[in-house]
């Protein structure tokens, strides 16, 4: 069997294997030996492991080069003059004479078919010149590189050298599969190196992912933190991990300086830049999540004195691999920084005295775009806005964390009142719940309506978790600070939001002379989402009451104006609830047509609470047609996705529902029947009139199977079910009969 000492070369042997990179390796491998690959750069950040992947590279081609492959490192080398004379010096070319190395080296390598692997040319880009003479002179040779910037020659072929691939940290697979991910793998290798017995457990996998996500999945930063895991346990490690660059110090000592620490590795990058570049470099600090190039403009550049072009600088830091360039909303160019690399930007910002106006134009910026896109949220260009506000979703968190930081107690309400239903839609109902109140609880002078709105808000994302105590308090009070201002638009938000409230609660009538007064005003000020909204809700109580002859011409006049206004959400919503109106009557398979139809729409808009309240009583439908199987199906995969909304009413219709369709399994059913009930009795909130009938059947059914005594207890185990409790009791597959 041939080695790599069988071949003439000079690459250093690995103290340690390479974790994953298995990808890149082969795609580089098949590059070098493809006809038309003559210069490969690997170009990444620095602690991406470019070396490491070339040095592999090389490795594999060593049989492909019979003259030989070279590892010719230039780290220690800031003088472009010197690269020609350290390349001949290892090739073995003698100094000294007449002839300069440059000729000397192309004499040598002229008839050769060699690899010369060239690392970390970033410092000494000028000498790339040389490079581009010795593949002129030399047919048989061919170059890889390594560089945090291209080499910019004729010919070169880039490959960017991406971090290691991560797991979803909010949706984690099972545990024996975590070791697929590279950086878990990473982790975890360099995690028993210090500590032996270490391994990855239910218990510390969810820290180990953090740990990695929080690093950028930088193979650097990754080893510099499991390094650590020899005196703090991953969870310890991980609340640690919000200064990076203090933490991650004290690599190898047989490693380069500038790989000791994770400061050191990006500080070589940024100690490159020109002075332009490093300016901009620190106000794109302020930037969480990246920006387009209009939002870096406007912000780094708010006063019109930044020393440098900003898209020439933003270039040249995508080029020193400072930034990434990515596909924003609508295919628009987006730059941005590896988290990693933020934290020495805010640094640098903040040691240029620049930080607050930087952040204070930063928070103005965002402050705008969200008040320009709140009124198209309901209208037929939301899904556009809604994605743009989500590519943005970083930077409006840092706006409000400055807001609220500051005590800018009207910007704080400015972006509360117009995120609110961008929360509600795209799912982050208990973060904007959050920030609401939050923002609530600064003080603000003639601010009123503006606290209306927000409290309105506020009072909206409380109902829709089914806090129904909180969002009448909250509504009662936008109300009567509505009435004060005297706005009309806001007075009908109010009014419907508790008219939301008195229907869960059961007050149908209520509900419905406060949607009616709501209708008015929304007609006096001609506003036709709001008259389609009110008309909506009108309809909804209605339908829920049972009082299908008053509900059916209501929703078929909102689903109407909705269709007119654009608003796909309010579609969704109201051919929902004429799905709702077909169940209540038996009508199932136009219920199932209904809930389909809206299930769509709710999944166009990314609106996961939507989707699993339209599944919800779809599930409902198929039940009734008697397909168990299929209902199962539905009601575990509506529970999914409304449970991460805690919507205690949709998931008390869940349980109903699953434990409808295990009615075979008396206790787990009876179990399931008690949970729904403690739900609803603690938000005071009960199965509306409209659909008691057949839940009612199911549970009588559920209850003479089981006779009366065992009934009642496996009912009082359910009752004492914590939500999430049930909510991991009802997701668990039943026994199969």
């Amino acid at each position: 069997m041939r080695t790599l000492q069988s071949y003439p070369n000079n690459l250093p042997l690995q103290a340690t294997p390479l974790i994953g990179r298995e990808r890149e390796v082969e795609a580089v491998v098949e590059r070098l030996r493809g006809p038309q690959t003559r210069l490969l750069t690997l170009v990444g950040p620095g602690g991406t492991g470019k070396t490491r992947v070339g040095l592999q590279a090389a490795a594999e081609l060593v049989e492909d080069f019979e003259d030989g492959i070279f590892f010719i490192p230039l780290a220690a080398i800031t003088d472009p003059a010197l690269v020609a004379p350290t390349i001949a010096r290892v090739l073995g070319l003698s100094e000294g004479g007449a002839r300069p190395p440059e000729e000397s080296l192309e004499g040598y390598l002229r008839e050769r078919h060699a690899l010369i692997l060239v690392d970390n040319l970033e410092q000494v880009l000028e000498s790339a010149g040389v490079l581009d003479g010795l593949l002129s002179s030399a047919a048989g040779l061919k170059i890889l590189a390594t560089s945090r910037i291209p080499l910019g020659l004729y010919g070169e072929q880039e490959f960017p050298v991406p971090p290691l691939s991560l797991p979803d940290p909010v949706s984690l697979p099972p545990l024996e599969e975590l070791a697929d991910y590279e950086a878990i793998r990473l982790f975890v290798e360099r995690a028993r190196a210090v500590r032996p017995d270490f391994s990855l457990t239910q218990e510390n996998a969810p820290a180990v992912v953090g740990i990695c996500e929080r690093l950028d999945g930088l193979p650097l930063a990754i080893e510099l933190a499991a390094a650590r895991t020899k005196l703090l346990p991953p969870g310890v490690l991980l609340e640690r991990l919000g200064s990076r660059l203090k933490l991650l110090t004290g690599g190898a000592r047989n490693l380069p300086e500038r790989q000791r620490t994770l400061r050191n590795a990006i500080e070589w990058s940024y100690g490159l830049l020109d002075e332009g570049e490093k300016v901009l470099f620190g106000r794109l600090g302020v930037f969480s999540g990246g920006a387009t190039l209009k939002a870096m403009e406007a912000v780094c550049d708010a006063r019109g004195k930044l020393p440098a072009d900003v898209f020439d600088s933003a270039s040249s830091l995508v080029d020193e691999s400072l930034l990434r360039e990515e596909e924003g909303a609508e295919g628009e160019p987006r730059f941005v920084m590896l988290e990693t690399i933020r934290e020495l930007a805010s640094e640098k910002l903040v040691e240029n005295g620049e930080a607050e106006g930087v952040r204070r134009a930063h928070a103005g910026y965002f402050l705008a775009l969200a008040e320009e896109a709140e009124p198209w949220l309901t209208t037929g260009e939301q899904v556009s806005w809604l994605n743009e506000l989500e590519d943005e979703y970083g930077n409006l968190r840092a706006a409000l964390s400055w807001s609220l930081e500051r005590e800018e107690a009207e910007t704080a309400l400015r972006l509360g009142g117009a995120l609110w239903r961008f929360w509600y839609v795209r799912g982050h109902t208990s973060e904007g719940r959050r920030w609401l109140e939050e923002a609530l609880s600064l003080s603000a002078r003639g601010a009123e309506l503006l606290r209306a709105r927000v409290l309105n808000g506020a009072g909206h994302l409380a109902w829709s978790q089914g806090d129904h105590e909180r969002a009448r308090a909250l509504r009662v009070e936008a109300l009567a600070l509505s009435r004060q201002a005297g706005d009309k638009r806001e007075i009908a938000d109010a009014l419907n939001g508790l008219g939301f409230v008195a229907r869960r609660r059961g007050n149908y009538e209520a509900a419905r002379n406060m949607h009616e007064e709501a209708l008015t005003l929304s007609r006096e000020i001609d506003d036709r989402w709001g008259i389609a909204h009110s008309i909506d809700l009108s309809g909804r109580a209605a339908a829920f009451q049972g009082d299908y002859a008053a509900a059916r011409p209501r929703l078929e006049e909102a689903l109407e104006m909705f269709r007119e206004v654009g608003d796909r959400a309010g579609i969704a919503e109201s051919t929902g609830v004429m799905g709702m109106a077909a169940l209540g009557q038996g009508d199932y398979p136009a219920a199932r047509l209904r809930f389909e139809e809206a299930r769509k729409i709710m999944s166009s808009l990314g609106d996961r609470r939507g989707i699993g309240k339209m599944t919800t009583p779809l599930g409902d439908a198929v039940l009734n047609q008697g397909d168990r199987d299929a209902a199962r199906s539905l009601y575990q995969e509506a529970l999914k996705d409304i449970k991460d909304q805690q919507d205690k009413w949709w998931i008390a219709w869940c349980l109903e529902g699953m434990a409808s369709v295990d009615q075979d399994e008396p206790g787990r059913a009876a179990r399931l029947f008690g949970a729904a009930a403690a739900l609803r009795e603690a938000i005071g909130a009960p199965r509306p009139p409209a659909f008691r009938n057949y839940h009612e059947c199911n549970l009588t059914a559920v209850r003479d199977r089981l006779g009366q005594e065992a009934f009642e207890k496996a009912y009082t185990e359910g009752q004492k079910l914590t939500p999430e409790g049930a909510v991991e009791y009802a997701l668990k597959r039943p026994t199969v009969r």
